[in-house]
């Protein structure tokens, strides 16, 4: 816990003086009740005391009751929050300079995922979609009386999925580091929040040679433009529901060049973004790649391909965090409670794999992907044995420097007839216009108004 904890910087935060937590201690506690692996919450708690009380007095106090520690863990998350994913990313970068960027930038994969939550009225009136909260306050008491079983097979089915459309999720929304496929940054919401408008408010924090990739839910005009004046740089998929020009010539054009310039953004007087296509055949489909990195000096086709490709580990990311963590729904039932427990969970998950990574350096076999399951166990064994000394080759560094995938080569398992298979229809190709005469007067005159501006 020192190591893991000691570039944190906890000059911004001050408890008041009768509190009898620290800023150290109270984070130390809030990752161990996140990574004990008791059933529920308290026991969690419970246990993560005991850790603390054997640590010594300067970590913790001697008693706590778990609704005062949940009570100052509501106030003071966001601000411990920062501090520990700020010491995270700097240590990610000084400890593994050379996997920290690829081609120069710093590549972050972003896609989204929901998180189940207990039926409780209080999660409902924070996280379930918007329709459904304004339709249970016109309701009122009156919503409470209790309907009688549809008798139709048909009625009951559409009665579940109303149901389970109205049940209170949170959406994530995630920035995972590709090269060391860890996390970076993430949001929350309610579960009709937009992953768009999650990833926008992560812009102005991420790092000046940051490089983001993601799927085709992460287009448009607006998202983009905000990107390209932070001078953050894109590779994004795109499908048949985007609209590309090309031979517009307001910019030096190659193979490749398109430009992004919609009929709305036309009329207000807003200037095309000049953008390159890549298009990608991996022997059955064709993958088509839009890039705000217009220099194939800078970045090759090559490249892009292979920063795009790595971008399922995020995919890999939910599925540890949600399956393998047991993450999939969380325990608490109020509002305020079950957003701590998702944000230090997501710490905890963090710190571990981190500090993982980190004992794996100097092992000869660390070329291997990290055992997500096996760190999670060395983790609890940890915790329940916190009194005993251990073996000199059972010492959590030892395991964790273990804790690998088998390098058995896996089986394509695609050919398998699976009963809930789902066969998607594959991407359309985006449609490319070529420019007509009138939108490049247009755009001419749209740049030369645009540059004589103070």
């Amino acid at each position: 816990m020192r190591d893991l904890l000691s570039d944190v910087d906890w000059k911004g935060i001050g408890f008041r003086v009768d509190c009898r937590w620290s800023a150290r201690g109270l984070a130390m506690a809030a990752l161990l009740w996140v990574w004990a692996s008791n059933k529920t919450l308290t026991e969690r708690f419970a246990r993560s005391l005991r850790i603390m009380q054997f640590l010594g007095p300067n970590f913790g106090p001697a008693t706590a009751s778990y609704q005062g520690f949940l009570e100052l863990l509501v106030r003071w998350t966001a601000a411990l929050r920062q501090c520990l994913m700020l010491a995270f990313q700097s240590r990610m970068e000084s400890e593994f300079p050379d996997d920290f960027r690829i081609g120069g930038y710093i590549v972050l994969a972003a896609d989204g995922s929901n998180i189940e939550l207990p039926r409780t009225r209080s999660n409902q009136g924070c996280y379930a979609p918007a329709k459904t909260r304004r339709k249970k306050a016109r309701k009122g008491r009156k919503s409470s009386s209790r309907k009688g079983r549809p008798k139709s097979r048909k009625a009951r089915e559409q009665q579940s999925r109303c149901k389970k459309a109205e049940s209170p999720q949170m959406s994530l929304t995630a920035l995972l580091h590709v090269g060391l496929r860890l996390p970076w940054d993430w949001r929350l919401g309610s579960s009709d929040t937009s992953e768009r408008e999650h990833l926008r408010s992560m812009i102005a924090s991420l790092p000046p040679d940051a490089l983001l990739t993601a799927d085709c839910g992460f287009f448009g005009y607006e998202f983009w433009s905000e990107l390209l004046a932070s001078k953050r740089e894109f590779v994004i998929r795109v499908g048949g529901n985007v609209r590309l020009l090309k031979k517009l010539g307001v910019a030096r054009e190659s193979q490749g060049t398109i430009y992004l310039w919609p009929d709305k953004a036309a009329r207000r007087r807003q200037p095309p973004l000049v953008l390159r296509l890549v298009e990608v055949h991996d022997g059955r489909r064709s993958w088509f790649l839009i890039t705000s990195v217009c220099d194939p000096q800078r970045l090759s086709d090559e490249q892009i391909t292979q920063i795009y490709s790595s971008r399922w580990r995020i995919e890999l990311f939910f599925r540890d965090f949600k399956q393998t963590f047991g993450r999939a729904k969380l325990r608490s039932h109020a509002a305020a409670h079950a957003r701590c427990e998702a944000e230090w969970s997501l710490l905890g998950l963090w710190g571990m794999l981190l500090y993982a990574r980190i004992q794996q350096k100097t092992h000869p076999q660390s070329t291997r992907v990290l055992s997500v399951a096996q760190v999670l166990r060395a983790f609890g064994q940890a915790i329940n044995e916190f009194k005993t000394r251990p073996d000199p080759d059972q010492s959590l560094k030892q395991k964790l420097c273990h804790a690998l995938i088998d390098p058995y080569r896996r089986k394509n398992k695609t050919s398998r007839n699976y009963p809930r298979k789902k066969y998607e229809t594959p991407t359309k190709p985006p449609i490319i216009l070529i420019a007509t005469p009138t939108q490049k007067q247009h755009a001419k005159h749209v740049l030369s108004t645009l540059s004589q501006k103070p």
